[in-house]
């Protein structure tokens, strides 16, 4: 295995999550941490497709006008999907 250079402020905030009994050790705060990096990068490449296919729904014209009326039934239909105990897509609600 490689050696690796850690800045001490990372260093510590790593030794801290042993000592405070969260991790086992050193290796599972690092795993942990990439972990939640990956998943991070995972989303922000779910919103990105997302994002593009919006763009293209707008492009082939089937965009939808913001108006107080949509805006309203929006509203109106998410407190329906609450009522029932339904998630919102992730798209909307990240």
């Amino acid at each position: 295995m490689s050696t690796m250079h850690i800045p001490a402020d990372v260093a510590a905030s790593i030794r801290q999550n042993v000592q405070s009994g969260r991790f086992g050790d050193e290796g599972a705060v690092l795993r942990e941490a990439l972990r939640l990096l990956d998943a991070r990068e995972r989303r922000a490449h779910e919103l990105r497709a997302s994002i593009e296919d919006g763009v293209a729904a707008i492009e082939r014209g089937e965009g939808v006008e913001l108006t107080p009326e949509f805006m309203d039934r929006l509203t109106r239909e998410a407190d329906e999907m609450d009522e029932r105990g339904e998630l919102p897509s992730r798209d909307v609600c990240p």
